[in-house]
């Protein structure tokens, strides 16, 4: 039996499947502990973005970890892009594109003085690109899957984070690597733009620019000519 999804808290709606696993974490919840949503209220994503999806849409999931991997983000990416297929591609650092589409978004806060984080993983599994607004349509990616089938997507994912989670970072970055979906595209970031040429074996993008070349530890990376914090269907 895997160790992820063990306890299993669900709510048909909750603020934030993060913020509840936070709380947990905090309280004693064992390694493993999974909180999944039918509907957030207030979920989030990276800077600030907030969960849009249509309840029932999406696979809306947070995991307690007490034992997290240094590549914990790039590993879950690998994760979801296996359970999305050949044809997904991880965004460094937390983002899985299919079709050059933002499928699935991943947050990873924690505590790492204490050796503990909560992994959120939010997938459109059932999205109608159809209901979202206009200006998303075109940015979105889903699984088209039935809303039946949110919870055949959850298993199928944490046996592939069981796997991911457990893998040597060398196994990890290899497999990033062959997703990569920046490798040679021109990207930005607040500081800067070049051309992304690789992930190093610290899991830092790189970047060639005008005045050599850059390793990104963290931050928002957007491909030029994409609209800046384009949301993974549900992010606003």
């Amino acid at each position: 039996m895997s160790r992820l999804g063990n306890p299993r808290v669900h709510r048909r709606l909750v603020d934030s499947t993060n913020a509840l696993a936070h709380t947990l974490a905090l309280h004693g919840a064992p390694h493993g502990t999974l909180v999944t949503a039918t509907e957030q209220t207030a979920g989030r994503g990276r800077q600030g973005r907030r969960w849009v999806a249509p309840p029932g849409s999406s696979l809306l999931c947070s995991l307690v970890l007490r034992e997290v991997p240094r590549l914990l983000p790039l590993a879950a990416g690998v994760a979801v892009a296996e359970v999305a297929g050949d044809g997904a591609r991880v965004k460094w650092p937390n983002d899985v594109l299919l079709g050059g589409r933002k499928l699935a978004g991943i947050l990873v806060e924690g505590r790492p003085q204490e050796a503990w984080a909560v992994l959120g993983i939010g997938i459109n599994v059932a999205v109608d690109v159809a209901d979202l607004p206009e200006e998303l349509r075109s940015q979105v990616a889903t699984l088209q899957r039935a809303a039946s089938e949110v919870d055949d997507v959850l298993a199928v994912l944490l046996g592939s984070l069981e796997r991911w989670l457990a893998a040597s970072e060398a196994d990890v970055l290899g497999a990033v690597r062959e997703r990569d979906a920046l490798l040679g595209q021109t990207v930005r970031w607040s500081a800067g733009a070049g051309q992304a040429s690789g992930i190093d074996g610290d899991g830092r993008l790189l970047v060639r620019t005008s005045r050599g070349s850059v390793a990104l530890e963290s931050g928002e990376v957007h491909l030029v000519g994409n609209s800046p914090g384009a949301p993974p269907a549900a992010w606003e």
